[in-house]
């Protein structure tokens, strides 16, 4: 049985003062706080910043040296990628030694998350870019995340596990064209995204209101089963929690971590 990490979509954000960290907390005091609860944590500051060495260093050294991180790929090569994304992936890569620390335990880099948006349409120009930039960024373990259904075919699967890139299954609205709930491994790390069901504000809503949902326990009961189906296969699956509203992944992260009967 593969290892089970369950955690959050981030760490810092201002209202979780309250309901997840104590009143009066300083944002500075968050990482190793949250580090108490969770074994690891998805950095998305890196989407909109490109990532230094130090400052990955620095993250790193507030927390132990068991806690992992999972870096979201900065946008440029996600989401614009323009001509001269390769500098932008060798910058990426060389910050990436920030978490060569040096401390015992585990790798701390769990893998570079890339997230592709609704726009990457399944195309032979994009299947090719996938390929290189892929390459681009290894040795780091990668995973690649897809927000439209044009990507769940057979074709696509084989060749990710040709490359060793993990597939993010996404736990979305139940909408036409976005991908479906079907877990499936193609490396050795399997990976879960709850982004939240709230399908009023799916396409129209912000950053905000499109994550503002909370799930049920029987709604979160219904991946015990699959998620023990994969660990069964994998060498560990990662699970985050993007429906970071007012702490509501925190409380859902919890509460499947007690319907596995894991312990953090």
């Amino acid at each position: 049985m593969g290892e089970i990490l369950i955690a959050t979509s981030g760490y810092s954000y201002a209202d979780w003062v309250g309901p997840v960290y104590p009143q009066g907390t300083d944002k500075r005091d968050f990482l190793p706080l949250y580090a108490r609860r969770f074994p690891f944590t998805e950095l998305n500051f890196s989407y909109y910043r490109e990532p230094t060495t130090e400052g990955l260093r620095q993250i790193a050294d507030k927390v132990p040296g068991s806690f992992r991180f999972v870096i979201k790929a900065h946008k440029s090569l996600t989401h614009e990628r323009a001509t001269g994304w390769e500098r932008g992936a060798e910058r990426f890569v060389e910050a990436l030694h920030g978490f060569r620390t040096g401390a015992p335990g585990p790798d701390r880099l769990l893998g570079v998350l890339l997230q592709f948006p609704y726009s990457f349409h399944y195309d032979d120009a994009n299947r090719r870019y996938l390929a290189s930039v892929t390459d681009a960024l290894k040795p780091a373990r990668l995973f690649a995340e897809y927000r439209n259904d044009e990507w769940d075919r057979a074709s696509v699967w084989n060749e990710m596990e040709k490359r060793d890139v993990g597939l993010v299954i996404p736990d979305l609205p139940k909408l036409d064209r976005l991908p479906q709930f079907i877990p499936r491994l193609t490396s050795s790390y399997g990976y879960i995204r709850f982004h939240g069901r709230n399908a009023a504000n799916w396409w129209n809503g912000t950053n905000i209101t499109r994550y503002d949902y909370r799930y049920s326990q029987g709604e979160l009961g219904d991946w015990v089963e699959p998620v023990r189906e994969m660990a069964a296969k994998a060498e560990a699956v990662i699970i985050a929690f993007n429906n970071h509203f007012a702490g509501q992944a925190v409380e859902n992260a919890e509460e499947l971590i007690g319907l596995l009967g894991l312990t953090v």
